[in-house]
Formats: C-alpha cells, sequence, structure tokens
C-alpha cells in the first residue's frame, strides 16, 4: 500500500547527523560505528531507499532550527539569524537531493496529482515526494523571512517546538502566544500556509484555536487518553481538531506510545512497545470522530531517536507495510486503510491547495 508519512526530519539527518540518506540504512548503521554523540547511533530506521522499499512515496519533510535565549538551556542557535541560516542550509540539501533525482518537492494540487499517478504507474526507481514544512518558528526573523520561506515552497509550520519559542510555548512548557504570536498567526492564515499544531503547549493551543481561521494539522501526535502527558493531546484538543476537519498523524517514538517510559533506560523489548500501540491511537482518535478520515501516519522516525526508542517491530520504515494487516485485524475496511495510510493526509491537502 503507499504511505504518506506526515513527518520525517530528514534534512537535520543529513546535516546535523551527517548520514547520507541515498544510502541503504545498513550501510549508514555500518558508517556509525563506534559513534557516541548521539544516542541513537548505528539505530537509524530511514533512508530514500527504505521509504522506496516500503512504498512511502511522499511525506512531509523539515526545516527545524530552534533559537534560544541566553536562559533557555535547550539546545539551540543564539540568534535567530543563525536559525534561519541552518533552514537554509537544511533547504540546500532538499535541492541537492532533487538535483540527483532522489526528491521532488510538492507545492500545489497539481505536483500532487502528478505525483502520485507517477508512483502509481512507473517503475523502477522513483522520487521520494516530500511537502517542505518547519518545525518550531524561531528561524522566522520577521514576517518577510516567512513569505520568504513560502516563495521557496513551505507549505506548513509549527510555532513552538520544545520549551518558550519566540511566537508560542512548546512542549514542557507553559506560556501563550502573544502579539507576536498572533502575528505569525495572522500571516500564516493569509499565505493559506498549514498550521501544525503538533508541539503547542495546551494554553498555547487554545490561545491559537481562539484567533487562527486556516487549515490545521497535527502531523505527528498520540492521544494522552492512552499515554499521559503534555506532548500527546487531550479528548478535547483532538476534538477541536476534529471540528476543524484536521488530520492527525501517529507518532512512533516510544515514550509517546507506552506509559511510564523512561528515557536512555527504557527499551522496547522491555516496555513490549509495538505497532500494535500506533494502531490503538488510531483507534481511539476513529471512535471520537466517529470515522476513519481524520487519522494518519505521521512517524517522526529518527527524529532524535532510532531502534533504541521505537516500536520493537520496526527495524526500518519501509515496516510501516505492518500496519494495514494490523488495522484489517481490528475490522477496518480496505477503504478505511487506504484513507489512514495516505488518502486522509492527501485529501487533506488537495483542499487546502484547491
Amino acid at each position: 500500500m503507499f504511505i504518506f508519512d506526515a513527518h520525517l526530519d530528514l534534512s537535520m539527518n543529513a546535516m546535523e547527523w551527517n548520514r547520507d540518506l541515498t544510502w541503504p540504512v545498513s550501510e549508514i548503521r555500518k558508517s556509525e560505528i563506534g559513534m557516541t554523540d548521539k544516542p541513537d547511533r548505528t539505530k537509524n530506521t530511514v533512508s530514500l531507499e527504505a521509504m522506496r522499499k516500503g512504498n512511502v512515496g511522499l511525506c512531509v519533510a523539515t526545516q527545524i532550527a530552534r533559537y534560544v535565549k541566553k536562559e533557555n538551556a535547550l539546545p539551540g542557535w543564539h540568534s535567530p539569524h543563525q536559525a534561519w541560516a541552518h533552514t537554509q542550509g537544511q533547504l540546500a540539501w532538499y535541492r541537492a537531493m532533487e538535483e540527483i533525482g532522489e526528491m521532488v518537492q510538492i507545492i500545489n494540487k497539481k505536483q500532487l496529482q502528478d505525483h502520485l499517478d507517477l508512483w502509481e504507474t512507473t517503475a523502477g526507481k522513483k522520487p521520494i515526494g516530500f511537502i517542505l514544512s518547519l518545525e518550531g518558528a524561531d528561524s522566522i526573523v520577521t514576517m518577510e523571512h516567512l513569505e520568504r520561506s513560502h516563495n521557496q515552497g513551505l507549505r506548513a509550520i509549527g510555532p513552538a517546538h520544545y520549551g518558550p519559542g519566540t511566537y508560542a510555548y512548546g512542549t514542557n512548557s507553559v506560556g501563550g502566544i502573544g502579539a507576536k504570536g498572533k502575528e505569525l498567526l495572522k500571516e500564516i492564515e493569509r499565505l493559506n500556509l498549514i498550521l501544525d499544531a503538533t508541539h503547542l503547549c495546551d494554553q498555547s493551543f487554545w490561545e491559537t484555536m481562539e484567533v487562527y481561521n486556516g487549515p490545521v494539522w497535527a502531523s505527528h501526535n498520540n492521544c494522552r487518553k492512552l499515554v499521559p502527558g503534555d506532548r500527546q493531546f487531550s479528548d478535547e484538543q483532538l476534538t477541536e481538531l476534529l471540528d476543524r476537519n484536521a488530520v492527525i498523524g501517529m507518532v512512533l517514538d516510544a515514550w509517546m506510545m507506552v506509559p511510564n517510559w523512561i528515557r536512555g533506560k527504557s527499551t522496547p523489548e522491555g516496555m513490549g512497545v509495538s505497532l500494535e500501540h500506533t494502531v490503538q491511537n488510531i483507534d481511539h482518535i476513529c471512535q471520537l470522530a466517529g470515522n476513519a478520515l481524520h487519522v494518519g501516519i505521521g512517524t517522526d522516525l529518527d527524529g532524535g531517536f532510532g531502534k533504541e526508542q521505537g516500536p520493537a517491530d520496526v527495524d526500518t520504515i519501509a515496516d510501516l507495510q505492518k500496519i494495514p494487516a494490523l488495522l484489517a485485524n481490528r475490522g477496518y475496511t480496505k477503504e478505511d486503510i487506504k484513507n489512514i495510510m495516505h488518502q486522509n493526509f492527501i485529501r487533506f491537502l488537495q483542499s487546502v491547495w484547491d
């Protein structure tokens, strides 16, 4: 089955982890033997080859660069201008992948349909399609920078990531959106960008919903009802998103899949983490919605973690092909499964870009 993954940090892996994503996953792992600078060395799950093997032909691919003020202990750049420059380096990598035919950027409805037709009708090696998203808006120095990003093909944006940001407060922090946040939301709406609500803290989420009227999705999130914590959305937040015709992508980071995960100590095998937990989250949202039209896949695989912090039954991203059978076992129809695996997000994009 064709798969749409709504959240992959591809350029981050290429530019910060120094992974050549044109290599097979096995070769990337081999190249990292003996490296200890990142906890997920030798445990990566994503490459462009693995995406093709798993028929993951389309994704939302990120730029990401946090700006941190002096009092902020989180890792990041010391000025928004540095953060902007870093996102431009990430964009240059995507452009380089396009030049050699490994990837192709999708920015409008016609390109989206052409790409889907290509993957349905053409044999052999095909480019991975990507929709560009900015995870955390700290690198947007001014609103002119946002318009410049839009002209570069940016089509989705999350106002915050972790901690306090310039425009909103993110995961593990508390605060609202303020005047700058409202200015950003107004510009997002004017440019018809998709607002990614994923990392907004509760206060910023609800303040955003009060003033924002444009398209919104949650690219990589799970359900707080199943795993407590502010990184997952409550049923009230999920219902708000459903009322706005959003699609919510299920994330495959273990600490968002099972309760009581201790980072750096727990293991997927020890905690019994599997794709069955992903299906539980999918089912919860379907029960809230009363249908299977508002949920998808947004894995965040290799988003700062690897096999050590993912489902035990996922060796590479190609293993997403196990999900359809798990859904079928729960009674989901073939049409439901197609919607979940790709069609819901594709339909959302077609509507926004109409």
